[in-house]
């Protein structure tokens, strides 16, 4: 074989194993790169206390609401003697103690499914969940229920009756329907508080005075409120 050509043919082989040993090493390095990545976890806060309060959150101070599957270190720092972090949920169980405060780290492991963490001696005020993977989030916490109106009605001292909101007389067309908190303050010895409309119908008594609470649910329509023993002592509101 002619030397030249034997030369060029070496050249050209140790040029293709050059090239095939460094894609590999690249190759290498990149799935040790991305093995590396996926072997660290993430790290997230739990708190407790010292107030009646309660907290998990990411890196950034975000509330954890949901999070892929896999393994993450948990720093827990329970700030009170009267409370403890307790998280449960598929293959996790880990509690802080009650009676002790302090720092601990926890490494679990997430997986697909529901999570809670609470405050075991007040688990109905103090707890939070979260979702891992493919789970459904948690339902939206439900609004709070609208507080009923809170309305004074009065009879006496004198011949003065009133049904108030705020301390302003009632007008006509000037209350919407639903739950209400009416104050009966009875000042009077022979008068008394009597109110009448759709669904109600409650009174003092006409003797002696007395204080009183009614908790009521107001329909639509007109309510008229009067004293039993004196006919010219009355007034109405009408409801929407």
């Amino acid at each position: 074989m002619n030397p030249v050509r034997r030369e060029l043919r070496i050249d050209r082989t140790m040029g293709m194993r050059v090239a095939l040993a460094a894609a590999a090493a690249a190759a290498v390095a990149v799935l040790g790169a991305a093995g590396g990545a996926g072997a660290q976890s993430q790290t997230l806060t739990g708190v407790v206390g010292p107030g009646f309060t309660i907290r998990l959150t990411d890196s950034t101070g975000a509330a954890i609401k949901h999070l892929d599957p896999g393994t993450y270190t948990i720093q827990v720092q329970d700030l009170s003697d009267q409370h403890n972090f307790h998280l449960t949920g598929p293959g996790v169980d880990q509690a802080t103690d009650v009676e002790t405060t302090g720092t601990v780290t926890w490494t679990v492991t997430f997986a697909n499914g529901s999570y809670r963490f609470q405050c075991d001696p007040h688990q109905t005020t103090m707890f939070g969940n979260f979702t891992v993977g493919t789970a459904p989030p948690p339902p939206a916490p439900k609004p709070p229920a609208a507080k009923p109106a809170q309305l004074t009605a009065s009879v006496g001292p004198g011949k003065r009756i009133a049904l108030t909101r705020l301390g302003a007389k009632l007008r006509v067309a000037s209350l919407s329907a639903g739950a209400v908190a009416i104050r009966v303050s009875d000042r009077s010895a022979t008068d008394n508080f009597h109110l009448i409309g759709p669904g109600v119908n409650r009174a003092t008594t006409r003797v002696g005075k007395t204080t009183a609470t009614w908790r009521l649910t107001l329909r639509r329509g007109l309510y008229a409120y009067r004293s039993d023993a004196t006919p010219s002592l009355k007034g109405s509101v009408r409801v929407r």
